[in-house]
């Protein structure tokens, strides 16, 4: 089980691009001929430097290494550089090899990964999508008009979903938190109403922000939201602002749920203690990894929070979000891209089952998938832009600000753009 070496693809989804403009996916083998995949949700960096980085974790923590020292090769790559702190472009290398490991040893053992970490507790997974825009609709248009979203939330939960997911008060902007202009509110309270008169009491509604506004915005949005009753309000102020976000917790009558940026326990730790959130949402490609999102998970259940694993990325993170989801009691549910993704699909050899609003715990061993390198190959990307990116303008107080969300085709480099 000795971790010899490793092979890095860097993917360009096709058009739409659903899960960010490139997907990074370490493969590792040991010196027996064992081989792992693993996926890196870390866009700091442009992806052949981010490919840089985690080759320099796999040959100065890992290389050489037992495959099953899941916990010391964690510490020695968390405490690179003298630093023992959270480091999201490192911690994201890592992730995406700690997840090669599970993917080795449960090959190894010829058991699910779910398997090595306390067994089966949920063998079908609750699941939500984001809503997206068909290919016959207006791109643009669709991300700001509660009707056609409405319509797609009634598809959606007519396929079987439970929960949907939106994010109609943009813009994100590199500039910190910002009051929401008064028309982004109104656009805000006209999709719930829209889609909640829609799905009815059949789904629940997940009001998405990227950690936009200030406390005070926040807070005037959150209200304006409550009688919608959505099941959670996600990450409505920047990520790092943990006390403020409990006083928004505390102030607005809908969960706080958080997540997507924070790496390892600590983070997570410093939220469930600060009373800022009782929905977690790690993105295990980026949080630390499978042991991590497990202790992530534990802790969380100290603090009778529940764990709902994010996923904007690519397929490998989704299996390793499923094997974690299949072994913890505190789970809401977990996200999916529509009902699986045609692409995250096939790079998977479709051993992914998604069935009426639920996902099945994968039932081959290691990850459950068969990881398809020749479409890999034949999908490399070739830009310079990062996963997802955040605007520059400031938002527009007189007119009304158009978030194209999900990942659209741009003119740039050819790649998707949020």
């Amino acid at each position: 089980m000795i971790l010899k070496d490793l092979e890095i693809f860097i993917v360009e989804p096709p058009a739409p691009g659903w899960g960010g403009r490139y997907w990074i996916f370490p493969k590792i083998t040991t010196a027996d001929g064992i081989v792992g995949y693993g996926e890196c949700y870390a866009s700091t960096v442009g992806p052949q430097a981010m490919a840089a980085v985690i080759e320099d974790v796999f040959l100065r923590h890992m290389q050489g290494e037992a495959a099953e020292n899941v916990e010391l090769m964690f510490r020695r790559a968390y405490s690179s550089g003298f630093t023992q702190r959270p480091d999201p472009t490192v911690m994201g290398a890592f992730s995406g090899l700690e997840i090669a490991c599970w993917d080795i040893l449960g090959k190894i053992r010829n058991r699910p990964v779910w398997a090595l970490l306390g067994g089966l507790m949920n063998p079908r997974l609750r699941s939500y999508t984001y809503l997206y825009p068909r290919p016959e609709d207006d791109p643009v248009r669709f991300w700001v008009d509660p009707d056609m979203t409405a319509a797609a939330a009634a598809r959606a939960v007519d396929q079987g979903f439970t929960a949907v997911k939106f994010d109609p008060a943009g813009p994100y902007t590199i500039r910190g938190g910002h009051d929401p202009a008064q028309s982004d509110i109104t656009r805000s309270v006209a999709f719930c109403d829209r889609i909640r008169q829609a799905v009815g009491d059949r789904a629940d509604l997940l009001f998405g922000t990227h950690g936009q506004f200030t406390v005070a915005g926040a807070i005037r949005m959150g209200q304006a939201l409550e009688p919608f009753g959505p099941l959670w309000y996600e990450e409505p102020i920047p990520p790092d602002a943990t006390l403020d976000l409990a006083e928004v917790a505390r102030a607005v009558r809908i969960p706080v749920a958080t997540g997507e940026r924070l790496t390892t326990k600590m983070e997570f730790a410093a939220v469930l203690r600060a009373g800022a959130a009782r929905i977690l949402q790690p993105a295990l490609g980026r949080a630390g990894g499978i042991l991590e999102g497990r202790k992530i998970a534990a802790i969380a259940e100290a603090f009778t929070a529940q764990v709902a694993p994010h996923l904007y990325a690519g397929p490998v993170e989704w299996a390793a979000n499923l094997h974690l989801a299949a072994s913890i009691p505190n789970l809401l549910m977990v996200e999916t891209i529509e009902t699986g993704g045609a692409f995250h699909m096939a790079l998977t050899g479709h051993r992914l089952r998604w069935e009426a609003g639920y996902v099945e715990a994968p039932q081959g061993p290691g990850l459950g998938i068969d990881f398809d390198e020749a479409l890999a190959r034949a999908h490399p990307y070739s830009g310079r832009r990062l996963h997802l990116e955040m605007q520059e303008a400031p938002c527009d107080y007189g007119r009304p600000n158009v978030f194209e969300g999900g990942a659209p085709r741009d003119v740039n480099d050819g790649s998707p753009s949020p």
